[in-house]
């Protein structure tokens, strides 16, 4: 992937979306639907609630957190208030659970947020919450299965809370073979790049604490 593919602000690496699959890598389209007939075979329906993100929509994301407009929340899940958090904690409450604008996964196209849509109690909303795959949750045996059976298929679960900054997220799966070359690509460089002319909220701070931010929540993850 060139620096404007890694970074979101382009979609020339990915197959078109169809009604069962939506935008993904031009090489993650089958082992994705190969990875959801396995499952439907095991009475799971994978159904994606996030694939592809590009650039903008990750930007918009990012401010609105900034703003106080959409949740903080703590490791613990409790909820944070924007307004009296410094910068600096702003910023990294944000990477706990959302990356930056041009460092996300999601803009490779390699990596999509998943739920079984067979185990939705009925007028659920899902929340995407580690307790919903949790013992007791309606997602605990999507867990285990993805647990047993998405390295078969070429995925992994980046964020385990172990390694990564970025907090458990059992819902999250990426294609190894796609992702692993991007995450060795978008170096911080790649990023700075990105993100010089972004409104960025926060921006200048986040330029200045670039190199330590890339390592903690872009370089570092969970891998297998």
């Amino acid at each position: 992937m060139n620096p404007l593919e890694l970074t979101g602000r382009v979609r020339t690496h990915l197959a078109a979306a169809t009604e069962e699959t939506p935008a993904l890598h031009v090489h993650v389209v089958r082992p994705f639907e190969n990875l959801r007939r396995a499952a439907l075979a095991d009475g799971l329906e994978l159904e994606p609630v996030s694939a592809f993100r590009d650039f903008e929509r990750q930007l918009a994301l990012w401010n609105a957190k900034w703003r106080g407009e959409r949740p903080l929340i703590d490791t613990a899940g409790r909820p944070l208030e924007a307004a009296l958090l410094t910068a600096t904690a702003r910023i990294d409450a944000i990477l706990l659970w959302s990356a930056l604008p041009g460092a996300s996964r999601h803009h490779w196209g390699s990596d999509l947020d998943i739920i079984d849509r067979r185990a939705l109690p009925a007028g659920y909303r899902v929340q995407l919450t580690p307790g919903e795959f949790a013992a007791g949750g309606p997602f605990a045996r999507l867990d285990r299965w993805l647990e047993q059976q998405a390295p078969r298929f070429g995925f992994f679960r980046p964020f385990r809370g172990e390694r990564s900054g970025v907090q458990a997220e059992p819902w999250h799966i990426s294609f190894a073979p796609v992702a692993e070359p991007a995450r060795r690509a978008l170096s911080v460089e790649v990023l700075r790049e990105a993100l010089e002319s972004a409104p960025l909220a926060g921006g200048a701070l986040v330029r200045d604490r670039l190199a330590e931010l890339h390592a903690r929540y872009v370089a570092s993850i969970d891998w297998p």
